[in-house]
């Protein structure tokens, strides 16, 4: 049995998902990245207990298929920017496209009907905060951050950032209030 979870962004919350599921005597089979493969049914009884755990976390259960398709669709590209370093040879709309196994418009609409933003959109906003994380922990220059991200240069980095957060990546890396967005409010 499958189950859908909101809120999953890192290998963490995968720790705390499954820690929280072997609690209810559960047995999983893969937990990945806003999704659960258990290895029977789940009873009304542990789904309750398990949905109150989850919210108490910051974690929620879908169940209807367009959340459980903007879900899908948010998780990738989070997986992409966070944990692949943006690592895409193909454009992100045919990424997401195939993985869905669905027509990249049709994804766009609905994840714009929900979200109210846009794939692009919500793509930046992950790259931004990915390159605020790169730039507290000072390990990469600039150009390095724009080579990471795929950006085509550093001017385009600058430019999309100071877009998105008001700052230039120079002045948010010497500011002392480094305010970064948790993921999943993004």
């Amino acid at each position: 049995m499958k189950l859908y979870i909101k809120n999953m962004v890192c290998g963490r919350c995968k720790m705390v998902v499954k820690s929280e599921l072997e609690k209810l005597g559960l047995q999983t089979i893969t937990v990945e990245l806003g999704e659960v493969e258990l290895q029977e049914k789940i009873t009304e009884n542990q789904k309750e207990a398990l949905l109150k755990n989850l919210q108490f976390l910051g974690f929620d259960l879908i169940d209807d298929k367009k959340s459980k398709t903007v879900e899908r669709i948010k998780t990738l590209i989070i997986d992409l920017v966070h944990h692949k370093n943006n690592d895409l040879k193909i454009n992100l709309s045919d990424y997401l496209a195939e993985d869905l196994n669905q027509d990249y418009n049709a994804l766009s609409n609905l994840f714009s009907e929900v979200e109210n933003t846009t794939i692009e959109k919500y793509f930046i906003s992950q790259k931004i905060e990915k390159v605020k994380e790169l730039l507290v922990y000072n390990e990469f220059s600039l150009s390095e951050i724009a080579d990471i991200l795929n950006y085509s240069n550093v001017a385009h980095l600058s430019n999309q950032f100071k877009k998105i957060t008001g700052f230039t990546p120079t002045s948010f890396k010497q500011s002392k209030d480094k305010k970064r967005i948790q993921l999943e409010n993004l």
